[in-house]
């Protein structure tokens, strides 16, 4: 396959990884958890007090356990979905305080805004999984929030979903609610229901509750995201080679981490690291250098047979404007065409991760369908070229009124929900509506037509009642 990106040789692939041993060997990382600290002595790693040392060969150890694809089931057996090799899902954003509305106006989420994205996700054609934390609700309390968030994710929507990392306990929470809502506990153990996101405090460090976090989802079987993300130039190297060896060595300790507590424990390896603008210090995940990551992570991947995650339709952006519009199908294409598996942060991010919004959900929900459009292969049979017909029309004939073009016409092409095809005069008469309005519309017919699936009365009850009695303790 030919593609102008830079395809990593296997010498350079060989590079980065050397580069990642030294560091793990003689600069270590550090866990800033007891607990994560104790698996590491028992199993033989050289520990000086919070920072761990690894030899290539316990990381290769690791490795080999570690499964190269997994199935992550829904509650509707019929949108399980598979992560890894050449399958991949999209993903909604991820983490954003604030929703930022059509006229860019910038406000604090609600518990109703993220009802309302686990309502688009459900009746989304285009978005595999449901995620965790859309939006940061500020109406509920802190402490608890984490229950609400997964009870609405698993109530309102019947796509897999995303897992609490936010602490240990957090963690277990979700578990909990998980095994009431797949049956039991020991039910999930072997048998992926969600997967969480795992990162890194870069330069090598974890935070003890990312630590804590991961020990109990890869103890039950639950899948994690072990994720870097470096500001290029702050938080990490300002050359991008360097960026991917320091990544490297972050994500590997994680999902080593994650094999010793359970061998086999699903596992992908992430980073949407990119550069610091050196204008204001801040991150910037609109520029190409993200996306030249994208390419770069989904190789390392690959290079040690591991799914892969990076985003997303990501923009600097704060509105839903030509801007957002480039840089988030940069971004999102690079991933897609690139073999990134888990495609976080698809749809909605607008202001390097600070907003999320309803209209360019759905205006990167369209991309996410353009993608998998562009990427469906091409059959190349003797029924699918059809000479025969080709030979009939003949030459200078025409193909519209012929009967294979009246068969296949609507099922042959992409056909958009959102993006306009209309001549200028069918425009004009329309109110010159440009695209966020037009989504504007388009989340309210959305959500006025949303239907909650189906769930069993009683585990909908038990998990209210879970939520209910660890909010009162």
């Amino acid at each position: 396959m030919y593609d102008r990106m830079q395809e990593l040789t296997g010498p350079q692939m060989e590079k980065i990884h050397d580069a990642a041993m030294d560091l793990l060997k003689h600069t270590g990382v550090a866990f800033n958890d007891e607990e994560g600290l104790e698996i590491f002595r028992s199993n033989g790693f050289r520990v000086d007090g919070s920072t761990v040392f690894f030899e290539e060969a316990q990381i290769q150890k690791a490795l080999e356990s570690a499964p190269k694809k997994f199935t992550v089931h829904a509650r509707n057996p019929e949108k399980s979905v598979e992560i890894g090799e050449d399958d991949f899902v999209f993903l909604p954003g991820y983490g954003a305080p604030f929703v930022m509305d059509a006229d860019g106006n910038q406000r604090q989420a609600t518990m109703t805004d993220y009802d309302n994205f686990c309502k688009l996700i459900q009746t989304s054609p285009y978005i595999d999984m449901n995620g965790w934390m859309m939006v940061e609700p500020a109406d509920m309390p802190h402490k608890t929030v984490h229950m609400d968030l997964a009870l609405s994710s698993m109530l309102l929507c019947d796509k897999p979903f995303m897992g609490s990392p936010v602490s240990r306990q957090g963690a277990l929470d979700g578990i909990e609610m998980a095994a009431i809502l797949f049956g039991r506990k020991d039910g999930i153990m072997d048998k992926t229901v969600s997967v969480s996101l795992i990162n890194s405090l870069s330069p090598l460090q974890f935070a003890d509750e990312m630590i804590g976090s991961l020990i109990q989802l890869a103890k039950h079987n639950q899948a994690c995201v072990v994720a870097s993300l470096i500001m290029a130039g702050g938080s990490g190297p300002v050359t991008l080679d360097g960026v991917l060896a320091l990544q490297n060595a972050e994500i590997l300790s994680g999902i080593t981490l994650a094999q010793l507590v359970r061998p086999g424990a699903p596992v992908i390896y992430g980073s949407t690291s990119s550069a610091m603008d050196m204008k204001t210090g801040a991150l910037s995940i609109g520029a190409p250098e993200l996306s030249k990551n994208i390419n770069l992570v989904a190789q390392m991947a690959r290079f040690y047979n591991l799914p892969s995650r990076s985003g997303g339709g990501l923009t600097d952006a704060l509105s839903v404007d030509a801007q957002a519009g480039v840089e988030s199908a940069l971004a999102l294409s690079t991933a897609a065409r690139s073999g990134i598996n888990f495609i976080l942060h698809s749809c909605g991010i607008l202001g390097s991760y600070i907003a999320m919004s309803f209209e360019k959900f759905l205006v990167d929900e369209e991309t996410c369908g353009m993608v998998r459009a562009m990427l469906k292969p091409l059959a190349v049979t003797d029924e699918s070229i059809d000479l025969d017909v080709i030979k009939e029309v003949g030459i200078g004939g025409q193909y519209l009124t012929h009967p294979k073009t009246f068969q296949l016409c609507r099922t042959e092409f992409h056909m958009p929900a959102l993006m306009s095809r209309k001549n200028p005069d069918s425009w004009i008469k329309e109110g010159r509506r440009s695209i966020d309005r037009v989504a504007e519309d388009k989340v309210a017919q959305r959500l006025a037509t949303y239907e909650k699936p189906d769930i069993d009365p009683d585990v909908e009850k038990e998990l209210i009642e879970y939520v209910n009695r660890r909010k009162e303790d």
